[in-house]
This record gives C-alpha cells, sequence and structure tokens, in this order.
C-alpha cells in the first residue's frame, strides 16, 4: 500500500533556521499525505514562517512528550520519519520500537561532522533507510560510521522554486547578503574583515547578516571595531518571506562558513538570480559550481573572500551570467517539489519492502 500516514520527529518545531522542515511538510500535504508532527521541544522564537500557518502545521503538532504516543497510536501512521541522527532520530526509533512500524531519518551536518550520536551505525542500521543532503555526507558516513552504501539515499533538501524567483527592485548601493545563524562556524568575523579591505578600497556597497544565535554579540563587536557601523546592518532574525525579499533586493549571496551541510539559504539565493560566493566546504561545491553560478573561496581567508566579492561588485555582466546559472541549477536540483518526489519514491521502497532497512541505493 502506497504512503497515505506519516510522522514526523523533529527536536524543535517550528524553528526558524530550519525553514527546509516546514517546506518539506507542506509539500508532503499538498500530495495528500496524512501527517502528524512529533516535537521534543516547543518553539523558543517569536519569528515564523508563514508556510507554517498557510499549511496548517501548527496544528498538527504534539509537544507533549506523555501524548507522543498515545497521538501516533490514534493516528497510525504506516511510517515515521526524524530530522537530524540525534535526540529526534533515538525518539523515531524508540516510538518505530512502540508501534512496529519502520523509521527513516535525514541527516543534515552538526548531526554528522560537530554532535554525531555515539551509536550513529546503530540509529542508520535500524532505520529502513538513511537519507542525507551531499555527496560529502554520503562519503563520510559509509567511511566513519559505517553505514551501507545500499541504504542510504542522496536527497538535497528543497525549496519552493515559483516562491524564490527573480524579482523586485535592486537595492543601491550593491547590497551584499548573508542568511545565516549568527553561530562561530558561519564565521561571520570573516565576511567582516573582507568587507572592511573593499572599503579601503573605495568600493560603495552594504552588506546585510540576516540571522541570529549566540554569536551575535561577538559579531556587533567586532563590527564596531572595525568601524563598520554604517556599512553593515544585522537586523536579526527573519521569517521566509522577508528572507526572499532581501534575496530579490541583493546584488551578491554570501555564505563564509567554516563548515556545511547543503545550504538551504544558498539554494534560495541561487533561485531568486543571484550569483553566489561562498566557501568551498561540504556540499557547497556541489550545489555552487565556480565560475558557472558563483565564486569558491577557501574558509578563512578573507583576502580571497574580498577579491571574490570585488570581481563581483564591479563586473556586473558576470554578475548577470553567474545569477542566470544558479537560478537554472535552483530548478533543476532543489525545488522542493522533486524532493518530495525522492522521499516518496524511498518511503513507497520502504513499504513495498515490508518495512526492512537496504534502501535502493542512491
Amino acid at each position: 500500500m502506497p504512503l497515505e500516514r506519516i510522522a514526523y520527529v523533529v527536536r524543535n518545531f517550528p524553528k526558524v533556521s530550519e525553514t527546509f522542515i516546514a517546506s518539506e511538510l507542506a509539500e508532503v500535504l499538498r500530495r495528500g499525505i496524512q501527517v502528524r508532527i512529533v516535537s521534543q521541544k516547543a518553539p523558543e522564537e517569536a519569528v515564523r514562517h508563514a508556510v507554517v500557518t498557510r499549511a496548517g502545521l501548527d496544528k498538527l503538532v504534539t509537544y507533549d512528550p506523555e501524548r507522543h504516543l498515545p497521538v501516533l497510536r490514534e493516528f497510525r501512521p504506516q511510517l515515521i520519519h526524524a530530522h537530524f541522527a540525534t535526540r529526534a532520530t533515538a525518539l523515531a526509533r524508540d516510538l518505530s520500537a512502540a508501534l512496529g512500524i519502520p523509521y527513516t531519518f535525514t541527516a543534515h551536518r552538526y548531526d554528522i561532522y560537530d554532535k554525531p550520536p555515539e551509536d550513529f551505525g546503530a540509529r542508520a542500521a535500524g532505520a529502513a533507510a538513511v537519507v542525507t543532503v551531499s555527496e560529502a555526507n554520503l562519503e563520510y558516513m559509509q567511511r566513519v560510521f559505517g553505514v551501507r552504501a545500499d541504504q542510504m539515499r542522496l536527497i538535497p533538501c528543497g525549496i519552493d522554486t515559483e516562491q524564490f524567483k527573480p524579482g523586485g527592485t535592486k537595492l543601491e548601493p550593491p547590497h551584499i547578503v548573508c542568511v545565516a545563524r549568527l553561530e562561530p562556524v558561519k564565521n561571520h568575523a570573516n565576511l567582516l574583515a573582507a568587507c572592511a579591505m573593499l572599503r579601503e578600497r573605495g568600493l560603495s556597497f552594504r552588506c546585510v547578516l540576516i540571522g541570529d544565535g549566540k554569536a551575535r554579540e561577538s559579531v556587533l563587536a567586532e563590527r564596531a571595531r572595525l568601524g563598520l557601523d554604517d556599512i553593515v546592518s544585522v537586523p536579526g532574525a527573519a521569517e521566509q518571506d522577508e528572507v526572499r525579499r532581501w534575496w530579490q533586493a541583493a546584488t551578491i549571496a554570501v555564505l563564509p562558513s567554516n563548515s556545511e551541510g547543503m545550504p538551504v539559504s544558498l539554494m534560495e539565493a541561487g533561485a531568486c538570480g543571484l550569483p553566489i560566493v561562498a566557501t568551498a566546504v561540504g556540499g557547497i561545491p556541489e550545489m555552487v559550481t565556480h565560475g558557472l553560478s558563483g565564486l569558491l573561496v577557501p574558509p578563512g581567508d578573507a583576502q580571497a573572500l574580498a577579491a571574490a566579492l570585488e570581481q563581483l561588485l564591479c563586473d556586473p555582466a558576470r554578475r548577470e551570467a553567474l545569477g542566470a546559472a544558479a537560478r537554472e541549477q535552483a530548478l533543476k536540483r532543489f525545488s522542493v517539489v522533486h524532493q518530495v518526489d525522492q522521499l516518496l519514491e524511498v518511503w513507497n521502497g520502504v513499504l513495498e519492502r515490508g518495512g526492512h532497512g537496504g534502501g535502493s541505493g542512491h
């Protein structure tokens, strides 16, 4: 029987930095599949993406841990899917055992490289299939955790390419926009250093850092130390529609991270027709083709970052060509429709096999 009812397990829903989960859920619902969401924590942020309300996802969540199992027993899902290999997958595994149904999970970045569970291999072995978002992740999970290649599927997160598309009026002077949590791993300090170099070279531009996080105070302090208060703005977290408007008004998208999985923010920027300047880490080289849809630089190299940004600030024709290629790439590879097509293929395959492990490869 094809999939009709699925339960999602997440750590914290909705979370402003995890738009990809809300977009995925909305598309699954749009396919006529019934959904229930088990969240281990209630949202802590005031900002909420419109897609959550538009799709009615906020009406489908259970937060009370004592209610998780009773709600799912009543709902009778055929399968459980978790996002992140950490606590959400641990709960999915427990619920799966209690309900006698299979579980699958998507692994992203920090749950693979920064804080992987000690029993990652066992969690993967117990899953009917393991999804991840980049080739780099696949190789690492196979090599380090011993996850079988035939059990893994490469499915990048998807975005709504009808919502994220070129449009609007470009801001003047040119705006460099970065959408990322204010966390040390994103290395905003490197971008600030590059901005200081560009200012010294007499270039006219503004830089906007969209996002919030525990590094906010250090980012603001570094901005002040470099005398960039009039050039770099840090407006905080933004909901999805506001992020889209920033991308449509921007000139260049930038991401200076030290480590990444497959950043959805760059998918959104590319879909809006923006050229991308980013560090060559994690899955970024799989989504940004150097010289075709953007420019890649080594992590932690402010000189290289400044040089790449300067190239594009000074060459409108090249910006336009790279941006057009980025849009084309987003349409082909990163639409949420394509993503959910692939997820349904995985889940229906699991149900056809009777819920046993051993995915169909990638």
